[in-house]
């Protein structure tokens, strides 16, 4: 089969797509032959050298795929080959074919293309557990999502405004904002231009955001504690504003506020697998009825996955970059 490999980080030129063995399904896993992957910023960072797939896994870049099972490992019982699937990943899906633990198979959604599923699993397992498994986001309560036009961000959107919510987003630009707004967003936030902790508590009446779900880490970290609201939860999931950063943990105490963070990547295959059979249960109809759908920018062959990965650092796109693989 082929896959992107990347022989030394570096920048999107290092991603080379190149003959590599099949992989073979282990006990407990499903041989998926892969129709589409996502880029995902994780898969950037790997590129860069800066986050290694958990041991044991995929040495290949790509944390989501749809395809079809084509084969099935000992022990594996419910799916059957050919069956179409998405499936959340550790690594591999920028490939033809991967090994998936049976765990973390979906069916693809009724009335989703088995391409645009691929755009599925790692945004709604990440939006679930941390939003609903952790943070506890209940109706009528205000949410705040940065980066709203992301992948992350426009599934949140959707999730949380089925969920009964009040939806704040923050993206750069009009364009990114309107399209927030198409998906549900009450509360539009130019973050190049407005200050989020101003616009949200002139939003909430003072109160704040009950959750917020950040993309930034560090350089967000204080000035969103400023905007929780008491008893508010922030669920940290990036830190494409850097690592480190100082905590004013007087303002945590006088909100009686939480902070979580967590990435899916390197829990281990039970827990990764309770997600996933959470949002089969609790998701997967919002898509079937039509209230929550993936948002795909657009489809790159897997072959050219170097362009896909410069647009998605570009930030240009709304929703995924999807590689499909013919």
């Amino acid at each position: 089969m082929h896959a992107i490999t990347i022989p030394e980080p570096g920048g999107p030129e290092a991603l080379v797509w190149d003959e590599v063995p099949d992989p073979v399904p282990g006990e407990g896993e499903v041989l998926v032959e892969v129709v589409a992957s996502a880029v995902n910023r994780a898969d950037i960072l790997q590129r860069q050298g800066h986050y290694d797939p958990p041991p044991g896994g995929s040495p290949y870049p790509g944390l989501e795929c749809s395809g079809r099972i084509a084969a099935l490992g000992a022990g594996v019982s419910g799916w059957a080959v050919g069956d179409e699937v998405c499936a959340l990943l550790a690594g591999g899906g920028y490939a033809e074919k991967v090994a998936v633990p049976a765990g973390q198979l979906l069916p693809v959604p009724e009335g989703v293309a088995l391409r645009d599923a691929a755009a599925l699993p790692e945004v709604v397992c990440t939006v679930w557990s941390n939003v609903f498994m952790i943070a506890h986001l209940r109706p009528g309560e205000t949410f705040l999502v940065h980066g709203g036009s992301s992948g992350i961000g426009t599934m949140a959107i959707q999730l949380a405004k089925s969920a009964g919510a009040r939806v704040a987003v923050t993206a750069g630009t009009k364009e990114k904002l309107d399209h927030c707004a198409e998906l549900g967003a009450d509360i539009l936030i130019n973050y190049r231009e407005q200050d989020f902790v101003e616009e949200i508590r002139r939003a909430t009446d003072g109160a704040g955001a009950d959750v917020i779900l950040d993309n930034m880490g560090a350089a967000y970290l204080n000035r969103n504690v400023k905007a929780l609201a008491v008893s508010g939860r922030l669920a940290i999931i990036g830190l494409q504003g850097g690592a480190k950063g100082e905590l004013n943990i007087g303002a945590l105490l006088a909100k009686r506020a939480a902070i979580s963070a967590t990435s899916l990547r390197a829990r281990p295959l039970a827990e990764k697998a309770a997600v996933v059979a959470a949002v089969r249960e609790h998701v997967w109809p919002l898509i079937a009825d039509g209230h929550v759908r993936p948002v795909v920018d657009r489809e790159v062959p897997m072959s050219e996955a170097a362009a896909a990965q410069r647009a998605v650092e570009e930030s240009g796109h709304i929703g995924k970059v999807l590689l499909v693989t013919s």
